[in-house]
């Protein structure tokens, strides 16, 4: 690839807005970066069936989704990195019996463990997302790349002790990420710069949440969003302004992605 930078964005709480809008003037300054030579790409916890809208929309199909774990260049599979199915169904027993539901997912849908249940709806619908169809066993025989556990504050320590397969990354107050351990963005994202011929240090990148702290370290240039947690700001590079106040295109424009 000839292109010298390549930037990767988060999606909730940097490309998107509080209100899970994309602003004109992110919208406007990715297109500018594209228009001059700065490959753009998207690294997020998401499922890439939850935001397939927004790539059609910034014109993107090279994205780093679940958290690292599957990642695509230039509409292509480069990367996948499933869960353990066994260490999954011991949790899912182990969830069960504590009465935690969990979520489980693929590139195409996800399926919970119970048909209906207030934390899965609560914390999937402050994403704008329906609580799933159940199927307890959708995991059996299929590639997992991550999983929700539903539970609150220091309920998940039991589980973090229990299994060595995983790490839990929280997001939301009723529920976790669950990942394989030691996955993450940057992991994700040193697969993409490889195949596109780049290297870290010609690579930025723009995130808000605990799932970007490794991303956001790792770069070249690592830039939190105003909004952003304070273990996040406290490894960026540069903290740029919240959201609310187009602070990702200020950030573009502050860093000279953008003249």
């Amino acid at each position: 690839m000839t292109n010298k930078k390549i930037a990767f964005f988060d999606i909730d709480g940097t490309l998107l807005d509080h209100d899970k809008k994309l602003p004109e003037k992110t919208k406007q300054a990715i297109q500018k970066l594209k228009e001059q030579g700065v490959y753009c790409a998207i690294a997020t916890g998401r499922a890439p069936f939850m935001y397939k809208s927004l790539r059609e929309e910034l014109g993107i199909d090279s994205y780093v989704s679940f958290n690292g774990q599957y990642v695509v260049f230039e509409g292509k599979e480069i990367y996948k990195n499933p869960l353990s199915e066994e260490a999954l169904q011991k949790l899912h027993v182990h969830a069960e019996e504590n009465d935690h539901p969990m979520v489980f997912m693929n590139e195409e849908e996800m399926r919970a463990s119970t048909p209906d249940h207030d934390s899965i709806r609560q914390s999937l619908g402050t994403l704008l997302l329906d609580h799933p169809a159940a199927d307890e066993g959708f995991y059996s025989g299929r590639n997992i790349y991550q999983s929700l556990l539903f539970c609150e504050g220091r309920e998940i320590e039991q589980y973090e002790e229990a299994y060595e397969a995983f790490d839990f990354i929280r997001w939301h107050p009723l529920s976790c990420d669950v990942l394989p351990k030691g996955g993450s963005k940057a992991e994700g994202i040193k697969k993409m710069i490889e195949a596109a011929g780049m290297t870290m240090g010609d690579t930025y990148a723009f995130g808000d949440g605990l799932n970007d702290i490794e991303m956001i370290s790792e770069v070249g240039t690592g830039v939190a969003m105003g909004n952003a947690v304070p273990e996040t700001k406290a490894v960026s590079d540069y903290v740029t302004t919240d959201v609310s106040e187009d602070g990702l295109s200020h950030a573009i424009y502050e860093l000279g992605l953008l003249k």
